[in-house]
């Protein structure tokens, strides 16, 4: 998979060069903030009648292979001082637990973008077992342009966010509200709506990665979708959080 990927990127790189234009100028935007706790409506997600939130198409994985990383957290390209000047695209992210692998950008697509963008993912190798949740792990990975390419800005996306740089030299970074549940264990969960910010001692839904599923003890698991960007969150008979894991 990860040859096809390479191979599609170069089509996609070559498929768009032209002479493009030098510059040093340094760009910087403002930091943004990732919508990372609450699915829009019509984002592609329901809630399961045991209290559960799944992805409505399936994304089973089996292990080894390469998935989004799950959040982007900076895109920066670079532009070369010495001739041949080329650009290069450098990109910081976070996975959801230990375990990943390869890092790697690969373009979402063949062909010269109509936007001039050019549309990256952040791939990475996925875990071979589950592993517990033990807070978000900074993964980074870079990609270089071709001499002369005529891209005008690039995009990159993750599993749950995506970050756009519309210039060059240029960088974009956001910060990562969601709560990796590195000390989620011990405490009370609290579905959506029913207690307030910074409540002691409890996790709320919506300041978790809103790829969720939290299991009473009264209840199975249903399904067999293997997705290590799901947090699971087993739960004791009054809420509280007993194990918190991805698998």
């Amino acid at each position: 998979m990860k040859q096809t990927w390479r191979w599609l990127g170069i089509l996609a790189i070559g498929a768009a060069l032209q002479v493009g234009s030098g510059g040093l100028a340094f760009a910087q935007n403002p930091p943004a903030t990732p919508e990372a706790n609450s699915p829009p409506p019509g984002a592609g997600y329901e809630s399961g009648n045991i209290g559960q939130t799944v992805p409505t198409e399936p994304t089973e994985a089996e292990p080894g292979t390469e998935l989004p990383v799950l959040y982007v957290t900076s895109v920066e390209i670079i532009r070369s001082q010495t001739p041949p000047q080329i650009d290069i695209v450098r990109v910081t992210g976070l996975t959801g637990s230990q375990g990943w692998s390869s890092p790697e950008l690969v373009p979402t697509y063949i062909g010269k973008p109509l936007d001039g963008i050019l549309d990256l993912q952040f791939i990475a190798t996925m875990p071979l077992q589950t592993e517990t949740a033990t807070g978000f792990v900074p993964v980074s990975a870079v990609f270089p342009l071709e001499e002369n390419h005529a891209f005008r800005g690039v995009r990159v996306r993750g599993s749950e966010n995506a970050i756009e740089v519309d210039q060059i030299p240029g960088i974009r970074t956001v910060r990562v509200v969601a709560d990796g549940c590195a000390n989620c264990v011990g405490k009370k969960f609290a579905e959506r709506g029913q207690v307030a910010p910074g409540t002691p001692g409890v996790v709320r839904q919506e300041d978790l990665p809103k790829i969720l599923r939290w299991i009473p003890p009264d209840h199975g698991i249903r399904g067999i979708t293997h997705n290590p960007n799901r947090l699971n969150l087993l739960l004791s008979h009054d809420n509280t959080i007993i194990a918190a894991y991805w698998e």
